[in-house]
């Protein structure tokens, strides 16, 4: 069997407690679509992307909130062409009472251009909006180590 040359990530699924809640905060701020949805009794779930592409799945069926502690899923991240844009989803966040690791748009190192937004959803999943360009780097919240490594 040969090995698949073109590998890219599919969608992430995720766990959530509340379906409707998960629901409307993706879609405000990614500006996703519902391309589909089930809710049959205690089953329930959604799948959300863009020009039809599925990106993330919603699954309820969870209880309590994300735990960082233990092993599995770290964060979550998605890239955006500009900071602008990181900018204006922070300003939609910060409109939803999102919350944030840092302030602002920080650079994912001490020397990089690169960085973004940190902050959770509504079950505390991490999540990260970043850009590989525009961040400054001598605002990096934490020193030789990945900003988005220890959040």
């Amino acid at each position: 069997m040969s090995k698949a040359k073109d590998l890219q990530t599919g969608h992430i699924g995720l766990n959530v407690t509340d379906l409707d809640r998960s629901i409307a905060f993706y879609r405000e701020v990614f500006d996703f679509e519902l391309l589909g949805e089930g809710k049959d009794g205690e089953r329930r779930w959604a799948f959300l992307g863009r020009d039809s592409r599925l990106v993330v799945t919603l699954w309820q069926q969870s209880e309590g909130t994300f735990a960082p502690a233990l092993p599995g899923l770290h964060h979550l991240s998605f890239q955006v062409d500009t900071v602008e844009e990181i900018r204006a989803t922070e300003e939609v966040l910060r409109s939803l009472g999102a919350t944030f690791a840092y302030d602002g748009v920080v650079p994912h190192g001490e020397t990089g251009t690169s960085g973004g937004i940190f902050f959770t959803d509504p079950d505390g999943i991490r999540l990260e909006i970043y850009a590989s360009t525009g961040a400054d780097p001598a605002d990096a919240p934490t020193s030789n180590v990945p900003t988005c490594g220890f959040f």
